[in-house]
């Protein structure tokens, strides 16, 4: 095995896979970035959860949000329910993990808030449970799923968008996830500021 070319490959599958992915995903993208934008201009927040590497993209996105992406602004409101260790191990212990995001939804979740559920394979039990305490919250669900969508995508409402990645590979489906993310983050600078960087 050359792993030059095994790297030139990994490229080269990556761009072709978000080469396919672009036309389907794109007005999809812009949905979803409108119903974020529409929440923080009305006052409401974002949460985000995942597993694995989709916590690391949930964390990623509230950075964005919370901070800063490419223009200066204010921070907007954007919570990770991945990352309060207490909590998490908590319900864990306490209830199943399958409920460790749902719980904090229905403690921190208003109506107007945004759901940005992560899944690959679209299967997460916990992000199911969350999915499902977003709706019973009267909160808008945004769903990065890949493959077929799993049992996320079934329980997705009229108001709800799931980008879903149209590729079986846990590893390019990330790779379009942080690029749809980094869309996402683009196009509420863009409505919130008024101006094309």
């Amino acid at each position: 095995m050359d792993p030059v070319q095994r790297i030139k490959d990994n490229f080269q599958e990556s761009i072709r896979v978000k080469t396919e992915a672009t036309n389907v995903l794109a007005p999809v993208i812009a949905k979803a970035a409108e119903a974020i934008s529409n929440a923080l201009l009305n006052d409401h927040k974002i949460m985000a959860c995942g597993n694995g590497g989709s916590a690391a993209d949930a964390q990623h996105f509230s950075a964005e949000m919370l901070n800063r992406f490419e223009m200066e602004r204010p921070g907007l409101p954007a919570i990770t329910l991945t990352t309060d260790s207490s909590t998490l191990t908590s319900i864990a212990n306490d209830y199943q993990f399958a409920e460790i995001y749902s719980k904090q939804i229905r403690a921190l979740g208003q109506p107007g808030d945004v759901l940005l559920a992560i899944s690959t394979s679209g299967e997460s039990h916990n992000i199911i449970h969350a999915v499902d305490a977003a709706h019973d919250r009267d909160m808008v669900v945004i769903a990065l799923t890949g493959r077929e969508g799993g049992q996320i995508a079934d329980l997705m409402n009229e108001n709800d968008v799931e980008i879903r990645v149209p590729t079986w590979s846990t590893a390019r489906i990330q790779e379009v996830h942080i690029m749809a993310i980094h869309c996402i983050c683009d196009l509420v600078d863009l409505r919130l500021l008024g101006q094309d960087s």
